[in-house]
């Protein structure tokens, strides 16, 4: 499972002319998921995403996380994330779990995070185009893998 976290000011996901999820200050999280990933990366992942320590202190250091300042999660699912890219003109996609198998891993993740953060946590919609906006903050960007 990976994740591409961005600290935001806000972000958005629009499907057609539908918002779908929304957030303030906190964190955008397009997540990849993996053939093979289950509980144990859902875990982790959501132990990352919530502890990861990108929001100043008073000090100006990066050493508060989104459960520190409560903060918004927005999680958007991102297959293309987990794309072989390593040769050719192409992406790959052999890399990224099949859609029937992904979608639950996703799913257990957004309820995962939902149980872990009274912040607040939306989601786009699995599948669906998406129209993703942001105000990325920093810019501050990782790419976390469970």
């Amino acid at each position: 499972m990976l994740a591409l976290i961005q600290r935001v000011t806000q972000a958005s996901v629009v499907v057609g002319d539908e918002t779908v999820g929304a957030i303030g200050p906190g964190l955008l999280a397009l997540v990849g998921v993996e053939p093979g990933d289950g509980d144990a990366q859902v875990a982790r992942m959501a132990q990352r995403l919530l502890g990861y320590r990108v929001f100043h202190d008073p000090q100006g250091r990066m050493n508060l996380a989104l459960a520190d300042t409560g903060g918004g999660l927005l999680l958007v699912s991102q297959f293309t994330l987990a794309a072989d890219t390593r040769s050719g003109m192409r992406p790959g996609f052999s890399t990224a779990a099949a859609p029937e198998l992904a979608e639950p891993v996703f799913n257990h993740l957004v309820r995962t995070c939902r149980q872990k953060h009274a912040g607040g946590v939306e989601t786009g919609r699995f599948g669906a185009h998406m129209v993703v906006s942001l105000v990325n903050d920093g810019p501050v960007t990782f790419l976390l893998k469970a």
